[in-house]
Parts: structure tokens; sequence; C-alpha cells
């Protein structure tokens, strides 16, 4: 291969012979590096895309919200969640004995006896004990993650031995405030190893208070939530208020109510960001999209365009057999820390460097953006679909297919060509 700087000069212009002939790697290569050099492309329609993917960790006010309860938490009044404990002044954590199945404490953390945590003594821990790890907070149930952030806080293991547990501890209960009515009470669940190590180089489970480096506001579930590294959003807590330290040997989160799987960590998959509803025939299709890094990784992402009125066989329900084509994973862009109010804080964040770059690219439990060119086609409808594969090298959505267990089906988008 020529050196980059030749390869632009020689083929600055793309015409739709080279795009066919070289791929689409190559032409996403030279409009990353046309724009990182600061020069414009006149002919890029991928790097125009690419160009327009807006950032990469999500602000705090841009998270989606699925916030439970009625009102919701985040929507009463400033006087009211003072008086709940809705607030860094207010906030109280009891770490108490689960009344059924008890643990052998010796120092249950309750209000009634004075001795329940508050936020000065977290902030205490937190000097020599805070973490951050990114991470994407995403449902269990809905297709597209709720937002990208840095969250920052104590380790949950720190909080329970507080409360100098000695036998017993199987499973670690904790709900948050629902506004006084049992019925809305939200709980989720650990297992007690899983709290108390950080299994297979899993950042530790936290409660939180910080994202992005700013304090957690109400609606994101401040003042502190639970968050688990691995885990979908149901697992991570908001308006956190109490932990229960059990002997039973099973979850009894709220959401197995709904005949969801409670251990399923996040999973790999792919979805489009942008593409032509109408294309041009003859004209090459830029598509760009998201990735989401699950506990298996990502390796590559693949995308595939066929004409809307072929059947594909039934014994082939993953497309398997299907001609896919590898896109380009994207790297960090020069101002991705854009929307941190203060982008030192990475280097002093779980997997990356001091100087704020990613140890491992692309990075698990997060996102990765991603982009390909698709050939020119004739006149007609025709769907696209993108799909991962993860670092086994098994295809979305294998290994775990099922809906109840988090999102990974293969999405599929319609395009006209005309």
């Amino acid at each position: 291969m020529p050196p980059i700087n030749d390869f632009l000069t020689e083929h600055r212009h793309l015409t739709r012979r080279f795009l066919l002939r070289s791929g689409a790697g190559m032409a996403l290569l030279a409009g990353m590096k046309e724009r990182a050099t600061g020069s414009e492309p006149t002919d890029d329609p991928l790097g125009e895309a690419v160009a327009r993917i807006s950032h990469y960790f999500t602000p705090a006010r841009e998270f989606r919200d699925v916030s439970r309860g009625k009102p919701l938490p985040h929507t009463l009044t400033d006087e009211r969640k003072r008086e709940v404990g809705l607030t860094r002044e207010s906030w109280k954590l009891e770490v108490v004995a689960d009344p059924e199945h008890p643990a052998r404490l010796k120092r249950p953390l309750t209000g009634g006896n004075g001795t329940a945590l508050n936020f000065d003594a977290l902030m205490r821990l937190a000097e020599r004990h805070a973490v951050r790890f990114a991470k994407a907070m995403t449902c269990l149930n809905i297709g597209c993650p709720l937002g990208m952030g840095i969250w920052e806080g104590v380790p949950l293991r720190d909080v329970v031995w507080l409360a100098e547990p000695t036998e017993n501890l199987r499973r670690i209960f904790y709900h948050g405030y629902h506004n006084d009515d049992p019925a809305q009470i939200f709980r989720s669940s650990l297992p007690a190893g899983r709290v108390l190590e950080d299994w297979y180089d899993l950042p530790p489970v936290i409660l939180c208070y910080k994202l992005n480096g700013d304090w957690l506001d109400s609606e994101r579930g401040g003042p502190v939530r639970i968050v688990v590294p691995e885990a979908y959003g149901f697992k991570s807590v908001k308006w956190l208020t109490h932990l229960f330290l059990s002997n039973i040997p099973h979850a009894n989160d709220t959401y197995a109510e709904g005949n969801n799987d409670l251990d399923s960590p996040l999973k790999s998959f792919a979805a489009t960001l942008s593409f032509p509803a109408r294309a041009a025939a003859g004209e090459p299709i830029p598509v760009t999209g998201y990735a989401q890094v699950g506990i298996s990784g990502v390796s590559r992402v693949q995308a595939w365009i066929t004409p809307a009125h072929e059947a594909w066989p039934t014994d082939d329900p993953h497309f398997d057999r299907a001609p896919w084509q590898d896109a380009q994973l994207l790297p960090p862009r020069r101002d991705w820390t854009a929307h941190l109010p203060d982008p030192g804080i990475l280097g002093k964040t779980r997997g990356f460097d001091p100087d704020g770059k990613p140890l491992a690219w692309p990075m698990r439990l997060s996102l990765v953006h991603w982009a390909i060119l698709l050939p020119p086609l004739p006149p007609g409808d025709y769907l696209l679909r993108s799909r991962t594969i993860d670092s086994h090298g098994i295809a979305q959505p294998l290994p775990n297919p099922f809906q109840k267990s988090g999102h990974a089906a293969i999405e599929t988008v319609r395009v006209r060509v005309e």
C-alpha cells in the first residue's frame, strides 16, 4: 500500500470505479485523514456522514429516561426532596439484614440508631476508594442505549463491610425511594460474590454520585444510585435508600415479575445512525451506525443490503449465509471528550491511560461507531441490515438471542434507490 498522503493525493476525488475496486474501508480512511489534517474533501459522502455523528459521551440532560414512580421521584419539589432524603444534604442509606432471610451483621446501619450512612461519610470513603468507568446505560427491553457516560462512585463492597457481616451472606438486595408506597418499590439484587469481587476484570459495582464529572442530578438517580458495569439498567437502581444483606439463594428483583432474565449481561448488537432513505441509483450509499459492545466484546461490524422482494431461506433465520460486508470501526474522534466538563477525568478512569486514551478499542460495555460505503445499486426497494461479530467470532443475534434477556435482534431498515 502506498503512503497515506500519496494515496490521498492520487485519489482525493473519489470515483465510482475506485470505490468498487478498493472497498469502503479505504474510502473511509481517506475521508478521516482529510478531516484530521484540516483539508475539505470535495467528494466524500461517507466522510460527511461520519462528521455528522454528534458526540460519544452523552450529556446528562440528553440521557433517555425510563424512570418509574407516580409521581416520578425526580419531579418532586425541592422541599419534598429534602424531606425524603433525595438531596446530598439529606440523603441517608440504611444497610441492614434481610428480615426474612437475615445475614448476620455486627453493626447494621440504621436511621433509628443514628448510624445510617450519609453523604459526607460516603465522600470520606470516596477519598480513598472512588472509581470511575465508562458504561453504556441500556434498558433490558429497549432496542437502543439510554446514554453513554463516565460513572463515578464508591465500590458497594466498601459500604457492605461497614455493617460488619460475619456469615450467611449470599445475596444483596437494594431499592430506592418510590414515594413511600410499598406497591411502587422497585428492587434489584446481586450475588454477594459479585459485590465483593470484581469478576472477569470488570469494574466494581458502585454507589454512584457523579456522571461525566458532575454531581448526579435527580433525573439520573441522584444523589446516589447503584451502577452495575456489566448489567442492564434495572440492576442500577436510582435514588438508593436501602441495602438488605440476605441469606436467600436467589434473586427477587422486580423485573422477575415480567418474565425477564435477571442475570443476562449486556449483549453486543449493531444499529444504524444515518443512511439515505432515498438513494440515487448508481451512487455509493454511505451508512453510519453504532454498536453496543457487550460482555463478549465486538471484533467487527458488518452490513448487508438486499432487494426487499427477495425471500430468505427459512432454514437461515439469522442470515448466516448472507454476503455480509465488513464496516470500518471508527477510532475515538479528536473531539470525543467535548461533552465532558473536564476531559482530564479520563486519565483517572478505569480502562484509560494517564493521557486519557483507551487501553483497548472498542471498550467493552460501551459503544463504538462504525461506517461503511455500500456499492451503487440499480433502482428499487432494498433492506439494509447490520450486525456485530463478538470477540469469539460469534455473530449477532447469537449467542443469546432471547428478547427478555436484552435486545440483540438484527435491525432492518428500508432504503429506496431511485
